[in-house]
């Protein structure tokens, strides 16, 4: 518990500087490029469009879902996913990308991940904030369930940010555990329902696997608001579940972060 309480008071403390680097991180992220910005936009278009063309062209999968054409379906599941795996990947990455902060000053180990995940999640809005404009250039009005959207970017923003806490003093610590990271992206992608529908699993037992799975239930978040039409708490138990497995990885992350701060710069 105090070591929970020292890492609040360090955001605390540092909210300013946090912000402040939050903002250096994304314009050092497109700096030297000479569509700057325009990049943030232009990769996960790229990305969506063949995602688009592999399934509704090639594999002929273009039926509607609930009355959507695939293309909005596909793409309100797969822009909450360039966060979510840019956040996996950097928040692994973020104390070993940021050393100079651990041993060359004076920088609260904690707030690191805080300000990466900070500036990844600013493009995670604009790209949320497309969406809804495309499904409007589509003929679908925005009606009372986008009201839950910024509920579940907040859920996203909180996983990333225990996450991060956890997974970015190991890969401060072993340069392995940031590639066996890097490495498990496609699985989670291909196994989390981004690209299918979870609920047309057959088995119950994987089904229910996979609504664990905090990924998939983030996923189907974003869904519910621009496709399903489902409140939040009309789905109780998965929402449980999440917030059980937030628990137990934060509590791992506190654990891990007391027995590993101090080691952190003299590995790094």
């Amino acid at each position: 518990m105090n070591t929970l309480v020292n890492i609040i008071k360090e955001h605390l403390e540092y909210r300013k500087q946090i912000f402040k680097l939050a903002k250096a991180d994304l314009i050092k992220t497109y700096r030297g490029a000479a569509l700057g910005w325009m990049w943030a936009i232009i990769k996960p278009t790229v990305t969506i469009f063949v995602y688009w063309f592999a399934f509704a062209i090639g594999l002929r999968v273009s039926s509607d879902v609930n009355g959507y054409p695939y293309f909005l379906w596909l793409i309100a599941g797969v822009v909450p996913w360039f966060y979510m795996s840019e956040m996996i990947t950097a928040g692994t990455d973020a104390i070993r990308k940021y050393s100079y902060l651990v041993t060359k000053m004076k920088f609260p180990v904690s707030t690191i991940p805080t300000f990466v995940n900070i500036s990844k999640f600013i493009i995670h809005a604009i790209l949320i904030y497309i969406v809804i404009v495309l499904f409007r250039i589509f003929g679908y009005a925005i009606d009372i369930y986008y009201l839950q959207i910024p509920f579940f970017m907040l859920l996203t923003f909180i996983f990333f940010e225990i996450w991060s806490l956890l997974s970015a003093p190991l890969g401060a610590i072993s340069k392995d555990y940031s590639n066996l990271v890097k490495a498990f992206i496609t699985a989670v992608f291909w196994l989390s329902g981004i690209m299918w529908n979870p609920e047309t699993v057959k088995s119950s037992v994987l089904k229910k696997i996979l609504r664990v799975n905090p990924v998939t239930y983030l996923v189907a978040g974003f869904r519910n608001c621009f496709i399903d039409k489902i409140w939040f708490w009309q789905q109780p138990k998965r929402l449980l579940y999440f917030v059980i497995i937030c628990a137990v990885m934060l509590v791992i992350a506190i654990v891990l972060y007391k027995k590993l701060r101090k080691e952190i710069p003299d590995v790094l």
